[in-house]
């Protein structure tokens, strides 16, 4: 199993530094892998296709289907690396037959009535006698942050991990790193977001130069995911909304609010940094509101007219 392990970390550099992928892939496949040398150690299995389909059983019985689809895919491309390398002669994954049916969840998005509120709740806080210059500048930070979310549909990663140099106030543009290192750029097209944007860079403009990152925290580095949790968490309390609403809910609510508003569903695509249009049409199914402007105005049933006399 030594020779195993030697292979999985040579695959994981390869991973890094070849396929440049996200660190935090490198880590979730670290520890698929993991799992499936132990469970070979322990269950003193083959690497063949019997090998795989009872691991990949096994594995049904513990994980959820969302998490059991990465596994399988990381060991896919792991044999399918050894295969390349010509380390393996026979893939074990070659006309092997997986499929399983993978649960649909709906995303949950954010009604716009509360988007307004919780927006208004931190602008408001802004007007507070009693802040401290500190909390002050977290004000417009978290206004920012809010902003933007909502502005770009940005995943909460991406937009802690944007740079000085990926936010063009003069042209209004934000580029954005998605996964596999995909760059997109979307525009700000709302006055209200580039103010917010540009008051918060002008109150930590030393701070963002020094680390590096747009959005820093009191300590000059990196904001981290968490803390945007928690801030939100903060004003969706103050605006007394009962409803959990997550970082993510910001990104659906963006695409979703779009396509309500007639936007083709492949500008969304490009916008969300989505590979495939496959991914990006569960939003279809989200729309409610215009299902049902399209069922009541749209229906050719209006234009039957029937005489009841």
């Amino acid at each position: 199993m030594k020779e195993m392990q030697l292979l999985t970390e040579n695959y994981l550099s390869h991973c890094l530094y070849q396929k440049n992928l996200n660190p935090k892939t490198i880590k979730a496949y670290s520890i698929d892998l993991k799992q499936f040398i132990e469970f070979l150690e322990d269950s003193k299995i083959e690497i063949n296709k019997i090998g795989i389909s009872t691991y990949i059983t096994h594995i049904h019985k513990i994980f959820k289907p969302k998490t059991i689809k990465r596994k399988i895919a990381c060991l896919k491309a792991f044999f399918n690396y050894l295969e390349y390398e010509e380390i393996l002669d026979k893939n074990p994954f070659t006309r092997l037959n997986i499929k399983f049916k993978e649960p649909s969840t709906l995303p949950r998005t954010i009604p716009i009535n509360n988007l307004e509120k919780i927006l208004s709740i931190v602008y408001a806080e802004i007007s507070k006698n009693d802040s401290t210059e500190f909390q002050l500048n977290a004000i417009y930070r978290d206004i920012a942050v809010l902003e933007l979310l909502f502005a770009t549909g940005a995943r909460v990663s991406e937009l802690c991990s944007l740079s000085n140099h990926d936010v063009d106030l003069i042209n209004k543009i934000i580029l954005i790193t998605g996964k596999g290192s995909k760059e997109r750029i979307v525009q700000i097209g709302n006055d209200d977001v580039i103010a917010a944007l540009t008051a918060y860079r002008d109150r930590f403009y030393s701070d963002i130069e020094q680390s590096g990152f747009f959005f820093v925290n009191r300590l000059k580095n990196r904001l981290s995911e968490q803390s945007i949790r928690f801030m939100i968490n903060k004003y969706v309390d103050k605006a007394g909304i009962t409803n959990h609403i997550t970082p993510h809910m910001f990104r659906h609510s963006f695409a979703t609010l779009l396509l309500e508003e007639d936007v083709d569903i492949r500008y969304i695509q490009k916008l969300l940094g989505h590979s495939s249009i496959t991914t990006t049409q569960i939003y279809t199914h989200v729309s409610s509101t215009k299902q049902k402007y399209i069922l009541t105005a749209k229906h050719p049933r209006n234009k039957i007219i029937i005489n009841k006399g």
